[in-house]
């Protein structure tokens, strides 16, 4: 999809493919929400929704291209499973925690689960949410951050320190578990601590993950958060997968 739409932000989908895929074909239920604040990982999103059965293949082959509802980040009304139009960093903790919180309210059953980024963090929408939803006890809210230490003008601890983020979400009210986001099992282990309850905080889990991951040479780089792949690096990305 990246390819030909010559488009960037391919390492941002990549870090997190693993975490929109367990939560929407495994962890989801009729009734829960998914809202990507990363939107500029939208690729990631569209392919969880179109093996989900959300999408069809025609519409997955509009992406970027004139006159699509599949844009650089996910349009608002649109596409079955996008609620929120996100992408502008910060917001989608907010609205995750609104949703849970209505849904808390009207005695629904319905969970949200919020994927940020952690460059995201450096918001501060995003600790005004983070308090919010554990005074509110939102225990119908899984919060995933797509901890891969890269953003867009470098490495995360050099633009802004975030470590130790552990100890800095539990100290905000929330329960944290830290995983292997390139790892079902892992993740499956999270899911399985967080049915383990009760308990009365919101659950944040730090996905630890790698920007890239696949593209070879240019895995773990600052580069592969915005620059498109060229034919050749396509190609060689092409025959690690298949070798």
């Amino acid at each position: 999809m990246y390819r030909k739409a010559n488009a960037g932000h391919v390492g941002c989908s990549l870090s997190c493919a693993e975490l929109l895929t367990f939560v929407r074909l495994d962890w989801m239920r009729e009734g829960d929400d998914l809202i990507l604040s990363k939107g500029h990982a939208a690729a990631a999103l569209y392919s969880v929704l179109a093996e989900a059965g959300d999408l069809s293949e025609e519409a997955i082959a509009t992406f970027y291209a004139d006159g699509t509802h599949l844009a650089a980040h996910p349009p608002p009304n649109r596409v079955p499973g996008i609620p929120f139009a996100t992408g502008s960093l910060g917001h989608g903790l907010s609205l995750a925690a609104g949703r849970a919180l209505a849904a808390k309210l009207r005695g629904e059953d319905g969970r949200v689960f919020c994927v940020t980024s952690d460059g995201e963090l450096n918001e501060g929408s995003i600790w005004e949410a983070a308090l919010f939803a554990a005074h509110q006890r939102l225990t119908n809210l899984v919060w995933l951050v797509d901890r891969n230490g890269i953003q867009g003008f470098g490495r995360t601890e050099e633009v802004m320190e975030l470590e130790p983020l552990g100890k800095k979400l539990e100290a905000f009210g929330w329960r944290v578990d830290q995983v292997d986001g390139h790892d079902f099992e892992s993740l499956a282990m999270a899911k399985k601590n967080w049915a383990s309850r009760p308990w009365e905080r919101p659950t944040v889990i730090v996905a630890r993950t790698t920007k890239g991951k696949g593209l070879g040479k240019l895995e773990d780089t600052v580069d592969c958060h915005y620059l498109p792949l060229t034919p050749e690096s396509h190609e060689q990305v092409l025959g690690e997968i298949s070798g």
